[in-house]
C-alpha cells in the first residue's frame, strides 16, 4: 500500500533536458567580459555627455581680441562688446586646445 506499481514503458523512458555544459572558468571568462563591456558603455555615455556639456557652455563663451580677456555673451548681438576694455569682437568659436 502507498506505492505505485510502475509500467515497464514508463520506467524505461527518460526525460532528457538539453544542458549547455560549461565549465567554471568560462563562466567566469563569460561575467568578467559582460561586467567589462557594461563599465565601457557606461564610460563612453558619460564622455559623450561631458563633451556635449562643454560644447554648449563654450558657445557663448568668447575672448577678446585686443585684451585676451575670456566672457559670456547671451545677447543676440552681432558684435558683442568686452566687459574689461569694451572693444568690439566677432563672434568666433571658442576650441579646446
Amino acid at each position: 500500500m502507498g506505492q505505485r506499481r510502475r509500467t515497464p514503458a514508463a520506467s524505461t523512458r527518460r526525460h532528457r533536458y538539453a544542458v549547455i555544459r560549461v565549465s567554471l572558468a568560462t563562466l567566469v571568462t563569460i561575467y568578467l567580459l559582460l561586467f567589462l563591456a557594461v563599465v565601457f558603455l557606461f564610460w563612453i555615455v558619460g564622455e559623450w555627455n561631458r563633451r556635449r556639456r562643454e560644447r554648449r557652455s563654450l558657445q557663448h563663451r568668447f575672448r577678446c581680441v585686443i585684451c585676451a580677456f575670456e566672457f559670456e555673451d547671451r545677447t543676440d548681438a552681432l558684435l558683442p562688446r568686452c566687459p574689461h576694455c569694451g572693444s568690439l569682437n566677432e563672434r568666433f568659436r571658442m576650441e579646446n586646445i
